[in-house]
This record gives C-alpha cells, structure tokens and sequence, in this order.
C-alpha cells in the first residue's frame, strides 16, 4: 500500500466564467472591427475584476485603434480605478502612458487633452501639466483653443509663480478682465494699469462681466488715484482729466479721484488746487456736494494731522502761524460754501433771476461786490430765455443806487433798462412804473409826469401789444398798468383837462377795464361834470359785455338816481330797460330791485309792482324764492295783504317744492289770521300733496295744531286720513320702497313680505310690499254712514268769501280727498 500510487482528482477547472463569455467572444470572432461587439462584451464583463476589463479593452483598441468611443470610456475606467489612491502609485504612471498612447490616435480629440491635462494637474505635475496644455494648443485646431484656455488659466493662477501665469495670459489674449483681476491680485498693478488703460481706449472692447465703459474708466482711476508709488507707467493727472471730458456726468466721482491721487503721492498743494478748480467747474448740486465734503475733509485731516505734529514736537511760533493759516483757511472755505452753491446754479443756468438775487444777498455789505453782481447779471441774462423776471434785476441794480443816495447813477440805470428788448411788455411797464415811482419818492413830481407820459407817447410804429414780432418798445404804449400810474399822477397833480385827456385816450386805445371806466366817472363827478360822467358810463357800456358791465350799469344806475330822483323818470326808465336787455338772470336781481324802488319812491306802485312780477320770472332759480319774499312784503304794504294772494298762488306754482312748502305755511297762516279758515285748511290740503310724513313732520305738526284751534273730530280725521293717503302715494314710488326694503331686511325676512315666492325678484317684492301697505290704508280707512262735510269756524269769514263752496256742495272725503290746485278754493 505504501508503493501504491493514488490517483488523485484534479480539481476541475473554472470554466462558468468562459461558459457565459463563449457567446461574446464567437461574437467578436465573426466581426473583431465591430464597436458594438466590444461594448457588448465590456459592459457584461462591468461587474468584473480590473485585470479582464482592461485586459478586454486593451484586446478592443488593438483590434480598433482609431475608435474614440473606446478610448475614452478606457481612460474613464483607467482614472475612475485609481480615485482616492496616493499619486506616488506606479498605477497612476501607467495611466498615463495610457493617456499617450490613445492621443497618438486621438490628438484632434480635446476631450482627451482635457482629461488628461486635469488627470496630470490632479498629481501636482507642474512642468509636465504645462507642457501637456502646450502640445494640445499645438495640436488642435485654433477654433478648439477656448475649450482649453479655461482650465490652462486656472491651472496657471494656482502656480505659485506669478511670471509663469503671465505669460500663459499673454498668450491666450482671450479674457482681459481676468488677466487684469489676476494681476492685481498678484500685486504687479503697474502692468494691470497699462492693460485696463488700453482696455478703456479700445471702443470696440466689449466686457464679459457686463461692465460698462464707465465702470471699467472708475476702476482705472480707483487704481491710478489709491497707488501712486506703484503705479508708474501712465500720466494719471492726463488720464482722468480725458475722462473728465468723456463722462461729464460722473464730474465729482473722478475730481474726487485725482485730488486723491496727489494726496497720497504727498502733493498737497496740487491737490488742494485740484479741489479748487473742481468746485469752480462743476455744474451740478450733486458734483458739487461730492467735491466740497472731500475737500473739507481733506482739509480736516491736514489741521489734524498738524495738531498732532506740533503736540508731539512741542511748540513753535512757524508751526502756530502755519496752524492758524490752515483753521483761517478751513473757516473760509465753509464760509465761501453758499456762494460756490450759487454758482453752480448760475452754471446750470444763467438765465435764472431769482438765484442772481440770491447772489446780490449774500454779497450784503459788500458794496463792490454787489455792483459787479448786479453787472454781470443783467449782462448775462438773456430776456428771451430768463426764468423769472428780468426787469427785476433792473430795477434792483437802480435801487441800490437810490438808497445810496446816488440818484444819478439810479436815472442811467433806469434809462439802459428801458431800452432792453424784453419778453413781455409788462416788464417794461414795470420799469417804467418803478422809474416814475422812484421820482415820487424823492418829490420830483414833475420829472415822474415827464417818465410816464414818455412812456406813453405813441412811437413812430405802432404795433398791436400782443405782437411778439415788435420789440416791446413799440408796445408799451398800450399797457394798461403805465396808463394808470399816469392817471393817478394827474389826478394828484396834473390838471382836469390833462386828466380828461387821459382818460379818455385809454378809452380810445380801448385798453379801459370797468374800474378805469367808474374811476373816470367818479372823477368827472368830483368836478361837478354830471352829464359828462354819465357820457362816461355810456362809453363804457359800449366797450364791455355781460357779466364785465355788471359794475358799470350798476354804478351808472345808482348814480343817474341819486342825482335826479324823479326828475328824468322816463329817461331812468330807459335806462333799466337797456341794462336788462341781455342781462344774465344772474346779475339781474340787483338791477331789478334798484329799477321797483325807483318806481316805489318816484312812479307807481302798479309799475312797481309789475317789474317785481318780471323780476320773479327773471332772476336765477336760486334767487327766485327770495325775490318772492321782497314782491309779497312790497305788495302787502302798499295794497295791503288780500293783494298777496295770487301772488302767494304764482309762487306755489313755481317755487320748487322746498320753498314752495314754506309758502304754503306762510299763506295759510295769513288766511287763519284773516279769519278765512276754511282757505287756510285747503291750502294746507293741497300743500300736503308734497309733504311726505317721514320727511316733512314739521308741516304735519303744524296743520295738526291748527285743526285743534280751530277745527273739531271731523276734520282732524279727515287731516289723519289724508295723511295716510298720502304715505300710502310716496310708499309706491321706487326710491323711496328700495329705502323701504333695506330697512324691512333688519326687522323682516323676505318670506315674510312674500310668502312663498322666495324666487321672484326684487321688483316683484317691492310690488307686493306696496299692495301690502297699500291694503292697510285701505283698511284704516273709517266706516262712515253719512258725508263728512266741512265745518266752519267760530269766526264768521268776510263777506267777499261768501261765495266759497261750503256745505253738501263740497265733495266727500271718499270723492276728492284735497283740492288739485290752490286756485280751486
């Protein structure tokens, strides 16, 4: 048994694995060139170890060297197993030589360069990565090389070695932004001001980060102004006065900027130059406003800065005075700070009145100061574009001569402005006054006269005054506002005939107003010239129009009485007529009540009464209940009360309800004082015809106690039936039932008003709450077995009433519950 040989079973080979790979290698077998064989077959054997998949693809790119498919889902499969190991691993040299030997294929594919340019720069192969990116600019083609750019400039910014970055962004010309950004950040500002200033120049530059050519100027004068010792190679005083002209709405940013500049380079005086000449060139508030805080600032930190040099060296007299200039110099400039404002508004316009009176003001106490002002000003104001009134400026500049008491200088000044061709002629009126005014203060009466008739002497070419062709000096003579400073003067000291004269041209000039017109015809009256003053009236009334001759006639009317009452009662008459011919209802009250008190004190009554009979008709709608009153009032006391009847009927008839209301009260209580109760109780019955009881309970109550005064049981009923008649009319109208049903909805529902007809509408509703309210007046209504007739008073009416229908010949209640009109009765 020892010598005897056992057999051993070998153990049996692993052949499952090539069983279920039998199908793809017979595959690749039949078509070995087939792409779609191999990915077959890699993606089977995916699961399976390192060694047969790459052993696989290496197997595909030998058979298939030129497929790009295969080569970049190998070198994926190469990298993805090496992830997380240390980069001194052989394997990682291997993948490499992998990365070679596929761009010796695929050195037009830039996925590949990339990947195996970001593969070496993951192993910190510095010299290497570069050279890579090198050979993959020079291989592909020029419209590949932005693929690469980015990750070759990222790759350059992380080196720790800025002249090796530069030169990678000098050869790729591609970002010029970001070249610049890398070059400050890198501290070389110098090369980054050069580059951004040439960036700024080139027009045609268009920025990738959205930044306008502004913005990129900013930054370049940011740069230049806050390093001056590091920046050397640009002219920064030249380069942001060209941006100065360029961006002349950026002005105080780039002031700002070069002051700057000089204080940090340590030239103070330069700098404060530069503030200087800022302040005096910029043109708006906001330049200005940004310039003067920097300047103030800059001259804060100097006294400072100062104060604390001499603190820490001690004392000296050079550093004191050289101190107390610099505070001298600070307080001015904070002094000087609204005048250097006002100049920058005459800078934007200087054109502008008011803001050189402003400037006049803060000249105060400043003789020669004011008088260059006031030169400069009216020399550089143009009339046709001033805002405000350039006369004024005149006028002011001839005042300030006249409270220094040098009137000569004032009359030249005055003289120069009357020749200005301004605007508008009211300025050269308004010279022209204030020239004749400054004569008047200082008593040359007959010097003012001379001014205001020289300036309304008819000039050698007349021109109509709203002709803006003609230069105002061939206007003026129509200007109303010198035509009457003219004729107050001769009224003070001219004489009649001169004032007469006046008057008179501006009526033929046909420049008057009503005012014009009564002040002449007050004057002539003064004089005792009657007639001629009423011919002044009439001139005028020829002139003007409705509503303008209101005051006129008025004034005419008033007058002609008060000087011949009756005497000339017809020609009054005619007079009236001819004002109111035309005369709107609105003015014609007035003059219809001066017209009734002529006839009253100077006619007759019938006359009188009559106009009052026109004037209700004619006077405004809102006037019409007064003018009423003023006709019954007159009428009762001249013809006594019974005369007031009708008109007491027109007004009811007229009048709108309200007033006409009120009326029916005051009738019925003259009829109850004249005894005549049965008229007073059917004026009240018809007047109840307007008088809603929920609105009106005033009159209720009234009519109420004047049937306990004077009537009994059975007309205090026939007075409540009526009033129930009357609810139960104003409860059927739409306005008031809407009002109605907004109120029944807190106290009733709708079921309620209308029980089981919840689907009809609103109108259907508001009907049936009307028969609603309707049935119960009806039901309210008294059983009476005989007629209720009217009853008369204790106090026996007057004869003249005898004929009123009293008795069985009087309608039942159930007939006609009211009479229909007043006249009825």
């Amino acid at each position: 048994s020892q010598h005897a040989v056992i057999f051993m079973r070998p153990p049996r080979p692993r052949l499952c694995r090539f069983e279920y790979d039998l199908p793809y290698e017979e595959e690749i077998i039949r078509n070995p060139y087939s792409v779609k064989c191999w990915m077959r077959y890699i993606e089977f054997k995916q699961n399976g170890t390192m060694s047969i998949l790459n052993m696989i693809y290496e197997r595909a790119l030998k058979e298939l060297p030129g497929s790009y498919k295969l080569w970049y889902n190998y070198l994926r499969e190469r990298r993805k197993q090496v992830k997380g190991k240390c980069i001194m691993e052989p394997a990682y040299e291997e993948i490499n030589n992998c990365h070679e030997r596929a761009l010796v294929f695929m050195h037009k594919m830039p996925r590949i360069w990339l990947d195996y340019c970001q593969f070496l720069v993951s192993q910190c192969k510095i010299t290497r990565s570069r050279r890579t990116f090198d050979r993959a600019l020079r291989a592909l083609p020029v419209t590949q090389h932005p693929r690469i750019w980015p990750l070759y400039l990222r790759f350059a910014r992380n080196l720790p070695l800025p002249e090796t970055a530069i030169r990678v962004y000098l050869i790729s010309a591609t970002n010029a932004e970001e070249y610049i950004d890398y070059l400050r950040s890198c501290g070389k500002l110098d090369e980054a001001a050069v580059r951004l200033a040439a960036v700024v120049n080139d027009e045609s530059f268009v920025s990738k980060e959205g930044k306008s050519n502004y913005q990129l100027w900013h930054e370049l004068c940011d740069l230049i102004s806050q390093n001056p010792d590091k920046v050397n190679s640009l002219n920064v005083g030249a380069i942001i006065r060209g941006g100065l002209t360029r961006f002349t709405d950026q002005l105080g940013k780039l002031w700002c900027s070069l002051a700057d500049y000089y204080i940090r380079s340590g030239h103070f005086e330069k700098a404060r130059d530069v503030y200087e000449e800022a302040i005096l060139t910029v043109v708006t508030v906001r330049d200005f406003t940004q310039v003067f805080d920097s300047y103030a600032q800059f001259e804060e930190s100097m006294i400072a800065a100062k104060m604390e040099t001499t603190s820490e060296l001690g004392k000296d007299e050079e550093e004191d005075i050289d101190l107390e200039l610099r505070l001298a110099r600070f307080e001015q400039l904070i002094a000087r700070r609204p005048l250097l404002l006002n100049s920058v508004l005459l800078r934007q316009n200087p054109h502008n009145v008011h803001e050189w009176h402003k400037r006049v003001k803060l000249y105060e106490g400043k003789p020669r100061q004011i008088i260059n002002t006031y030169t400069e000003a009216v020399q550089t104001v143009d009339p046709m574009k001033a805002t405000g009134k350039p006369s004024s400026l005149w006028v002011s500049f001839a005042k300030f001569y006249e409270e220094n008491e040098q009137l000569d200088d004032a009359r030249t000044i005055f003289e120069k402005a009357t020749k200005v061709n301004y605007k508008q002629v009211d300025d050269l009126a308004g010279v022209w006054c204030e020239y004749g005014e400054m004569e008047l203060r200082h008593e040359n009466y007959e010097q003012a006269l001379r001014i205001l008739r020289k300036a309304t002497a008819i000039p050698s070419k007349k021109a109509e005054y709203f002709d803006v062709s003609e230069p105002v000096q061939n206007r003026v003579y129509k200007s109303l506002k010198v035509w009457s400073m003219l004729a107050d003067l001769e009224e003070s000291m001219g004489t009649f005939q001169s004032t007469k004269a006046v008057y008179d041209r501006i009526i033929d000039l046909r420049i008057a107003t009503p005012q014009i017109i009564i002040n002449y015809a007050m004057f002539l009256e003064e004089h005792n010239y009657f007639e001629e003053s009423f011919k002044a009236y009439e001139r005028g009334i020829a002139l003007f129009r409705w509503p303008n001759v209101y005051d006129i006639w008025n004034t005419y009317l008033t007058k002609f009485i008060d000087r011949y009452g009756g005497k000339k009662l017809e020609r009054a008459r005619d007079l009236f007529e001819q004002a109111l011919d035309g005369c709107p209802a609105k003015f014609a009250k007035t003059i219809y009540l001066l017209y009734a008190k002529l006839e009253e004190e100077f006619g007759l009554a019938r006359h009188a009464m009559a106009v009052y009979e026109r004037a209700t008709q004619a006077v405004d709608n809102t006037e019409r209940h007064h003018m009423f009153n003023i006709y019954i009032k007159r009428a009762a006391e001249i013809y006594g009360v019974t005369y007031t009847r009708a008109i007491y009927q027109k007004a009811i008839e007229v009048l709108p309800d309200e007033h006409s209301r009120d009326m029916c009260l005051r009738f019925a209580d003259m009829e109850s004082k004249l005894g005549e109760i049965d008229r007073g109780r059917a004026i009240y019955s018809y007047c109840s015809q307007i008088c809603d009881p929920r609105m009106t309970a005033t009159f209720w109550q009234t009519w109420k106690e004047f049937e306990i005064r004077h009537g009994n049981e059975d007309t205090i009923r026939e007075m409540l039936r009526i009033k129930r008649s009357v609810q139960a009319t104003y409860n059927t109208q739409v306005n008031f039932m809407s009002s109605q049903m907004m109120k029944a909805t807190t106290n009733a529902t709708i079921s309620d008003l209308a029980p089981g007809q919840l689907g009809l509408d609103d109108m259907k509703l508001l009907e049936q709450q009307a028969q609603q309210l309707a049935a119960e007046a009806e039901q309210d209504k008294p059983k009476l077995k005989e007629k209720i007739l009217f009853v008369r008073s204790v106090i026996h009416p007057p004869t003249h009433l005898a004929s009123f229908p009293l008795s069985s010949e009087n309608p039942t209640a159930d007939q006609a519950p009211y009479p229909q009109s007043v006249s009825e009765y």
